[in-house]
């Protein structure tokens, strides 16, 4: 897969292709369904199936005060993307002359203009261009006198719910994992390097990978059963801290997790941690003692869930 940092980039060749356009934050059931009408539509056609997606997410471009989370981060979305078998992703950078586009402008400049797209697969609810003016009749109109295709795609409903990343978000939100995963596909996840730490799980007794979150939003905190892979050829679960430490008063968001019955060295490993239940709220402790004993506990609960599981 071939991924284009912004339009700057584009060259000659990435004109003509079939593409679909938006944020697709989690890959979900949703978009792996445009992304299989995508994939379809380039093989008949004989064209590279191309994602045009945006980063920073919109959201974060025009909250100024709280960055909204986010289901995956970009490097997870490109992965999956790839999963998926697209053959080209553009990224562009949502800055303010893309927030000021109309949407005849961004047809015109970007999917004409910089792309010459033969044909665009676009979900029912889509809108884009200044005041999301832009819809799916509109990108029909200027198709026909422009020279490209608009295939629309119902929206995609499990047990006839709608399916859409801000409503797994609020299930993420409120720990409901069983039905995050069944409108994902897969489990909730989060992935990144383990990095050095302060040690102190090591000083207590209870290693942790750690992954440094820095500036991401995610839509959970607390204490959690999780599984991990990546670490080495096998799956490990564990336990995992997703907050600030309260016991020790920092504030950096940091991920991390103790792997049950393991101890090697993996710092650097592009690691990646699934949530399956949460086991309690993050909280400071009034004294180190309390800490191990209450982390005792979470071991000793979460064991008991793996294996009610049966992944134990």
């Amino acid at each position: 897969m071939e991924l284009i940092r912004y339009s700057y980039n584009l060259k000659s060749r990435h004109r003509g292709c079939v593409a679909t356009i938006g944020n697709y934050d989690g890959i979900h059931l949703g978009h792996q369904a445009v992304l299989r009408q995508l994939r379809r539509h380039a093989e008949v056609m004989g064209l590279p199936a191309m994602v045009i997606t945006f980063e920073p997410h919109p959201q974060e471009f025009f909250s100024a005060v709280k960055t909204p989370t986010r289901i995956t981060s970009f490097r997870e979305k490109l992965e999956m993307l790839k999963q998926q078998n697209i053959d080209r992703v553009l990224c562009l950078r949502f800055q303010q002359s893309i927030a000021d586009l109309s949407a005849e402008q961004f047809i015109e400049q970007v999917l004409v203009g910089d792309l010459s797209i033969k044909r665009l697969i676009i979900g029912d609810d889509f809108k884009f261009g200044k005041n999301r003016r832009g819809d799916f009749r509109m990108l029909r109109e200027f198709g026909k006198r422009l020279g490209f295709d608009v295939i629309l795609t119902e929206t995609h409903r499990l047990d006839g719910d709608r399916v859409s990343s801000s409503i797994i978000r609020e299930r993420l939100q409120e720990s409901r994992f069983e039905e995050a995963q069944l409108l994902l596909g897969r489990y909730f996840s989060i992935s990144g390097r383990v990095v050095h730490g302060a040690k102190r799980g090591r000083q207590l007794g209870f290693p942790t990978a750690n992954i440094n979150l820095s500036k991401r939003a995610v839509p959970l905190r607390g204490v959690f059963a999780v599984s991990v892979k990546g670490a080495d050829e096998t799956t490990h679960l564990g336990v995992a801290n997703l907050g600030t430490r309260p016991v020790f008063e920092e504030k950096k968001l940091l991920l991390e997790a103790h792997l049950f019955d393991f101890d090697k060295m993996i710092y650097g490993r592009h690691i990646s941690v699934e949530f399956f239940k949460r086991l309690r709220d993050e909280r400071k402790f009034s004294s180190i003692d309390e800490l191990v004993a209450q982390i005792t506990a979470d071991i000793r609960t979460a064991r008991g869930f793996f294996k009610i599981q049966g992944s134990e």
